[in-house]
């Protein structure tokens, strides 16, 4: 075979791979951290360079063509083989030096991890870590981060777990937002209170409930899912929120709604990486750290 007549573009492959997967440009491109547009001319491209159409079109939705059913296990197969290639190599790295991507929620994101980067730079400054704030799973099999600060534990077999600590959240409200309530001394007081919710209202509707607060969608006038907006909206007196201790009580605007309740919800902290990547001194460096620092941070909250 002559190797140089071969030409391949595996950017192209993997935007029509991941695209394939994800159903639409659109969340594709959130995947890959790009923009639609640009996925959609690589998609194209990769496209005219087969000489085939992969996908049709039908409102937002991405499926495949006959010609992109055949297409796709072989692309997936090489994207399999792309992904083994990278984990390998960052694996036998010795150097602490390098890039790592940390992902995390947003609360974590920026209350935990920049003292534990802050210290980390000062002892490897060759270190380049990117850091992913977002409430969403982060693909590890992907190489979207090297490693992820989960709630719940992973089930892939090629990622390795640890179990850090577990998190407490109680309630919180300014304390302009208690003197005008009134007296709270049990969850019933609360039954007229503003809560701040998140989108999904009938989870945490289900979550109050069961700790014996009758509430309706009446009681959250405000929703987001923004953990900082939740925090401003709650310093300007709009409703309560719930915040784990080690952020709530730190906050002198805030104070603890019912303190000697149990706490509202009791949740795991997972520090993830995959078993290769798991082998790189740079990301062994931060993993241990994060684990350190985590868990420091929440029992002393």
């Amino acid at each position: 075979m002559d190797w140089r007549s071969i030409t391949f573009d595996w950017t192209r492959a993997r935007a029509f791979l991941v695209t394939a997967e994800e159903g639409s440009l659109s969340a594709a491109a959130r995947a890959l951290g790009l923009t639609q547009p640009t996925l959609g001319r690589q998609v194209a491209a990769f496209e005219e360079e087969l000489g085939v159409t992969l996908f049709t079109r039908a409102g937002k939705r991405m499926d495949l063509t006959e010609a992109g059913l055949k297409l796709i296990d072989h692309v997936r197969a090489m994207g399999a083989a792309a992904n083994a290639l990278s984990l390998a190599a960052s694996g036998q790295s010795d150097e602490i030096a390098g890039e790592v991507t940390v992902t995390a929620s947003d609360l974590y994101a920026a209350h935990i991890l920049p003292p534990v980067i802050a210290r980390l730079r000062d002892d490897a400054p060759g270190l380049r870590i990117t850091v992913i704030a977002s409430n969403a799973v982060r693909d590890l099999m992907r190489r979207e981060a090297d490693i992820a600060i989960r709630h719940v534990r992973p089930t892939q077999p090629d990622l390795t777990a640890r179990l850090i600590t577990h998190d407490e959240a109680w309630l919180y409200a300014s304390a302009d937002l208690i003197a005008r309530l009134g007296p709270v001394q049990n969850p019933a007081d609360l039954r007229d209170a503003p809560f701040i919710g998140y989108d999904a209202t009938d989870t945490y509707l289900r979550l109050l409930g069961e700790q014996g607060y009758s509430l309706t969608p009446d009681n959250f006038p405000v929703l987001t899912e923004d953990h900082h907006v939740q925090w401003a909206l709650a310093q300007a007196g709009v409703g309560m929120i719930a915040a784990p201790a080690w952020l709530g009580d730190a906050e002198s605007e805030f104070v603890r709604v019912l303190p000697g309740t149990d706490p509202l919800v009791r949740f795991p902290v997972w520090l993830v990486a995959h078993r290769e990547v798991h082998n790189s001194r740079r990301v062994r460096l931060v993993y241990d750290r994060l684990a350190e620092e985590i868990a420091r941070t929440v029992q002393t909250g």
